[in-house]
């Protein structure tokens, strides 16, 4: 008879805090999931050792009577002992008292350690027939001596969620990203046009796998739009600040201004104040639902004061400074 270690199918210490013992079981459950690993026909059965080890070890009450079931087995083992000699006295089932190991032959319990595959018949009994994490149901009657296989539950997987982050101009254009996610996982997903910072992107079955032949889960990319040195982005629109000099702002004039995917020359009249907002219509962002429609860029002026002026400069600056007089 091989004695099971739940301590170290999961990979813990037997002091364990209930969240390091779950973290370890869903970190193996994905990796070794039938689902994941259809063509290595070993994982199915590595599969079933971390549901059983969870199951117990997720379990106080049962965790306890493991502990002190294990300990007292390995002292029994190391010194020598037959597994049909071992004192089952404790383990039985007291008048009035719960499910436990009863009527047990010693050919029934080289049955039970010896059989292959499933789960541990032997410490089913010990702990009751239940219903694992991953939905294994496992049962064993001993009336006829009789061993059930578990049987697995089909369970849609999770949902699962991964941040990303994208530029502006990723966000205006679309792109292509190879995510890596959650257990080491690769993907390559597309960043469709106009996304903004809160934006989720669902991709079909690349969540978590199911369990029995269940539908995996989906993967959601939640988008966040990095800040830009130049555009500030408000729902489809792009706000822009842009230098006029003083001359063109006092006598009118054009300039050029440059959205995100070309230049356009705006008009400004006469006299314009610095932070006059002039609207650009459809030179914004993308629309997330329609692409071809777009948002409109607002330019902000601010006018620029010519520096380092000579004394003739300086001279006609005083001449106009008495005629505004």
């Amino acid at each position: 008879m091989n004695y099971k270690d739940y301590y170290d199918i999961l990979g813990v210490k037997r002091d364990a805090s209930a969240a390091e013992i779950k973290k370890a079981y869903r970190k193996l459950a994905r990796k070794y999931h039938p689902d994941v690993n259809p063509e290595d026909k070993t994982t199915e059965e590595r599969f079933k050792d971390i549901n059983e080890a969870y199951e117990v070890l997720s379990d106080k009450e049962k965790r306890e009577k493991y502990d002190r079931f294990g300990a007292q087995w390995r002292q029994y083992e190391r010194a020598g002992g037959r597994p049909e000699n071992f004192d089952w006295a404790q383990w039985q089932t007291q008048p009035g008292g719960g499910t436990g190991y009863r009527n047990v032959t010693p050919e029934e319990f080289e049955q039970m350690f010896g059989g292959a595959g499933g789960f541990s018949d032997f410490f089913e009994t010990l702990f009751g027939g239940a219903t694992g994490p991953a939905g294994a149901r496992y049962r064993t009657d001993f009336g006829g001596a009789t061993f059930r296989q578990p049987r697995t539950r089909r369970s849609a997987g999770r949902d699962l969620e991964h941040q990303i982050d994208v530029t502006l101009e990723e966000a205006f254009h679309g792109s292509t990203r190879s995510i890596q996610y959650e257990g080491g996982r690769t993907i390559q997903a597309r960043v469709p046009r106009g996304v903004q910072t809160g934006s989720r992107i669902r991709l079909s079955g690349q969540g978590e796998p199911g369990v029995g032949g269940g539908e995996a889960g989906n993967l959601y990319l939640v988008v966040r739009v990095l800040p830009h040195d130049v555009f500030t982005r408000e729902g489809d629109d792009l706000h822009v600040t842009v230098p006029v000099d003083l001359y063109t702002a006092i006598l009118g004039g054009s300039i050029a201004v440059s959205s995100l995917d070309r230049q356009v020359r705006l008009t400004i009249p006469a006299e314009t104040d610095s932070g006059r907002v002039f609207r650009l219509s459809g030179l914004g962002m993308p629309l997330l639902q329609d692409s071809e429609k777009r948002g409109d860029l607002f330019a902000t002026v601010q006018v620029q004061l010519p520096a380092n002026l000579t004394e003739r400069e300086q001279e006609l600056f005083r001449e106009l400074k008495e005629l505004r007089d």
